[in-house]
């Protein structure tokens, strides 16, 4: 059975097919499939293995992928597809060793997830009963055979082969397939074959546009001088018009096709262009193109494009400090705030538009601007990029290679080569590309101009070898990637490697905690044990990576793991740590800044606490250096699976503390006590708006019990999309003497008689606080505007925790509250169709810190 659907693109018939069963090559039983989908899921629908993500079953797994696996379609075409000139069956995506069949007739070989493949059917294809085969051959049987060919291992430290139950081959560099499928050190290791994305048969006659895409030539606010580019295909010789529309806009060009692919292109201007922004600066705009070929006036086909209008740069100038890294968006510099993105699942079909839709309003929701595609998943689904248009979030999308070294043989590199013209061609359109990245952390890991440095890859290999892999490598990221941005998306940024200081081809090329340009991944807290306040004297040009974990909670735990699992060192609780000591680094961090948690549950709250404080810490004090520092990216968004990692919303989408307090650190305007030097405390004041303000900072301290032991204000003048230290207090005139250890410190922002940010200081360590257990009250009101909660205390409640057995968001939680002070929050319901909607939480609780410290 096929489904006819009609989609964007005039006069081509298009059936989706939809009937698929799957069977073990060696088998004899075929079983319903689920395409898209793949082996792993399949055989989970059909109740032949048990949850991949519960305890430890991902290591009874691993046999799957040492066995070949077949799908099969039955189809019958219809008529108005049948009767088309033209007949081409379409691969969206199969992931990866595949043969394909049609009638027993062989059409292709694929060998790669990140393209699509396609074959001409005509002369195969009939009305009634047709068999459609893929044989998908085993990723690691395939690839054993091209390990053992090369003759050595390459550096992967990604690459679980242990579990994997290969010994220590690392496979992942060979295959062009998703390269956390191999295991990362928060992910597990399912080693996928399968259908991953549509099969369709396309039906056409005379000629059809495959490709329709708007080249941003020049972009300002009085004129946007575009290149729109038609990829037109032809079944023969002939003069044709091209019409070009949009808005009020038509133009028309006589072209002459010749048979087969022709690309044309046609200059057009936009005047007073609606310009496309990211979240915080402006709109989102978007302009819709039609492109038409007609023959004697009569429509022979048709194709339309979204996209945004925007001036896009990164920005790269010597200064007196070093060289610059920041993002310039129609003119304007853009602080980028955000995370670091893995995939959503370790199945990349099971990723809905609603889990797209929760993860892009949970950054918009967290005041964020920026995501990072980082380069060990896949380049997203479509869907992905159309939500980061609607709604302002740029994306820096790196290509698909990380922490690996890679081959370089002829077909490696020829097959790398039509992977990134695909993407790069498939994604060009959305204005929320920022610039393409070629990797993640290879150049520093090998560190090719300083025999010392790197991670001790290259001292594994002799110096024949050293040459012959670096130089796959700058095949790879030197030349093939980078050519094929500026071919196919000029203009817009490539940038080799993150890390990098410079593009230079000498050792300044690789970056360091301290270097002075490029971006920096700044790994010493959490991977080099040092204290958090180490974020405060390691500030680069560009943070695109740096974090802290925590588990999820408990509600998610219990999804993996049994109550005789519920401890720290328990085979299950390890087994969901990939990150080898991850799980006694958050014990040892907890107590140096936390009260010790009375139990398990306490401990699971605890550490939500601690990655919070700690990432909090980093991202003030990237802001608080802006303009020298114009980025900070976290690790990491989300997860592929329910376990303790970096994430800030767990596989779940369930926010941990960290996002809270994330949404309240990236706030467009926001105010920043740095207490590191303990006897003064200095207040920053930051803005990323494009207007110029003044306002007032009302300060005060009081006791934990709510009296207010002194106030003052001060006015300030801040000028626009800046960064100003607005007041240094000497801690000794603050305190004058009193306990530490029951006091705080509040500073609030005011602007046009509204508070629009406050934030607490202490002066001591949060584990020294005297904190008595608060009585807490939660209170319902009703408004003509819906219905929201406030809060009360009657002492100070430390990191107050607000739960719903409903799933979704509270507009704040995880915050601290000080008697005679009256919050307000909000419940926001996580809606299937509507993203966040406000609703009424059911099953409300509240806690704070007291109620999980160990007595």
């Amino acid at each position: 059975m096929i489904k006819v659907s009609h989609h964007s693109t005039v006069n081509e018939e298009k059936a989706v097919l939809s009937d698929w069963k799957f069977r073990q090559t060696e088998g004899e039983e075929w079983l319903p499939a689920k395409v898209p989908g793949c082996v792993h899921t399949d055989l989970l629908k059909n109740n032949l293995i048990s949850d991949p993500f519960y305890g430890e079953n991902e290591l009874d797994l691993q046999w799957i992928d040492k066995k070949d696996w077949e799908y099969e379609a039955s189809f019958d075409v219809p008529a108005e597809l049948l009767n088309k000139n033209q007949i081409e069956i379409v691969f969206d995506g199969l992931d990866t060793y595949a043969e394909v069949f049609l009638n027993d007739e062989h059409l292709l070989s694929a060998d790669n997830m990140f393209r699509s493949w396609k074959a001409n059917v005509k002369p195969f294809v009939k009305e009634k009963g047709n068999v459609l085969r893929i044989h998908f051959k085993s990723p690691i049987q395939t690839d054993l055979e091209k390990l053992e060919k090369q003759g050595y291992n390459f550096p992967a430290v990604n690459d679980h082969s242990e579990d994997g139950n290969v010994g220590d081959k690392n496979l992942s560099v060979f295959a062009r397939k998703a390269p956390y499928h191999y295991g990362w050190d928060w992910g597990p290791r399912f080693v996928t074959s399968g259908i991953w994305k549509d099969v369709h048969l396309r039906g056409w006659s005379e000629a059809r546009i495959e490709d329709l895409s708007i080249l941003q030539k020049n972009v300002t606010a009085s004129e946007a001088n575009l290149t729109a580019l038609v990829e037109i295909e032809a079944e023969e010789e002939g003069e044709r018009e091209l019409r070009i529309q949009t808005e009020e806009i038509e133009l028309i060009q006589t072209v002459q096709l010749k048979r087969g692919m022709n690309e044309v292109s046609l200059d057009m201007k936009v005047q007073d262009p609606k310009l496309w922004w990211s979240r915080g600066l402006g709109d989102q705009n978007m302009y819709e193109f039609i492109a038409e070929i007609r023959k004697d006036g009569s429509l022979v086909a048709g194709k339309t494009t979204r996209t945004g209008l925007r001036s896009i740069k990164v920005i790269r100038e010597k200064d007196d400090e070093g060289k610059t890294f920041y993002i310039e968006l129609n003119g304007v510099p853009v602080f980028a705030k955000g995370a670091n993105h893995i995939p959503n699942d370790s199945f990349v079909t099971e990723v809905t538009l609603e889990r797209y839709r929760h993860e892009i309003q949970s950054v918009v929701e967290s005041n964020m601007n920026m995501l990072r595609i980082w380069g060990g998943g896949i380049y997203e689904y479509d869907a992905f990029y159309e939500l980061c248009n609607e709604y302002g979030i740029l994306v820096w999308q790196d290509f698909m290679f990380a922490c690996s070294m890679y081959p370089g043989d002829e077909a490696f590199l020829k097959n790398v080569k039509a992977e990134a013209i695909e993407n790069v061609k498939r994604l060009r359109n959305h204005p929320s590309i920022a610039l393409w990245c070629g990797n993640n952390e290879i150049d520093t890991a090998w560190s090719a101009y300083d025999e010392d440095g790197g991670w001790g890859w290259k001292q594994q290999y002799s110096k024949p070898i050293q040459d012959e892999i670096w130089q796959a490598y700058e095949d790879v990221f030197h030349t093939i990637l980078p050519e094929a941005v500026e071919n196919h998306m000029p203009g817009v940024y490539y940038w080799p490697s993150s890390p990098m200081s410079d593009w230079t081809g000498d050792s300044r090329q690789h970056t360091s905690n301290t270097s002075t340009s490029g971006d920096i991944h700044y790994w010493d807290v959490w991977h080099g044990l040092k204290p958090f306040e180490e974020y405060n004297h390691h500030v680069g040009r560009f943070m695109s990576e740096y974090g802290f974990q925590s588990f999820p909670e408990l509600k998610t735990v219990e999804s993996y793991a049994g109550e005789g699992d519920m401890a720290l060192d328990s085979k299950v609780m390890l087994h969901h740590q990939k990150n080898g000591r991850g799980n006694y680094l958050i014990k040892e961090y907890m107590e140096t800044y936390l009260p010790e948690p009375k139990d398990f549950p306490s401990f699971l709250y605890m550490s939500h606490v601690l990655q919070a404080e700690g990432i909090k810490t980093a991202i003030e004090a990237h802001r608080r250096k802006k303009p020298y520092c114009m980025g900070t990216l976290y690790w990491q968004m989300n997860d592929c699976w329910p376990v303790a990692s970096w994430s800030s919303m767990d596989y779940y989408g369930r926010w941990k503390a960290l996002q809270y307090y994330v949404k309240r650190s990236f706030r467009d305007i926001t105010l920043s006590i740095d207490g590191t030097n303990r006897t003064k405390i200095d207040i920053h004041i930051i803005s990323d708006i494009l207007s110029d303000m003044n306002g007032s900072i009302r300060m005060s301290l009081s006791t934990f019990d709510g009296t207010l032991l002194r106030e003052w204000n001060e006015s300030f003048a801040l000028k626009s999309n800046s960064a100003t230290k607005f007041v240094t207090l000497e801690t000794e005139e603050v305190i004058e003497n009193r306990d530490p250890n029951n006091i705080v410190f509040k500073a609030e922002l005011e602007l046009e008689g509204e508070i629009i940010d406050a934030k607490y200081h202490y002066f001591t360590s949060v584990k020294n606080l005297s904190l008595c257990k608060p009585n807490l009250k939660i209170e319902e009101v009703s408004t003509s505007s819906g219905k929201h909660y406030t809060l009360e205390t009657n002492t100070l409640a430390k990191q107050v925790y607000v739960t719903s057995d409903l799933e979704g968001i509270f507009t704040d939680n995880y915050f601290d509250l000080i008697p005679g002070e009256q919050k307000r929050i909000e419940f926001l319901t996580r809606s299937k169709d509507q993203g966040f909607t406000k609703g009424i939480a059911e099953g409300i609780k509240v806690h704070s810190m007291s109620d999980f410290i160990k007595e």
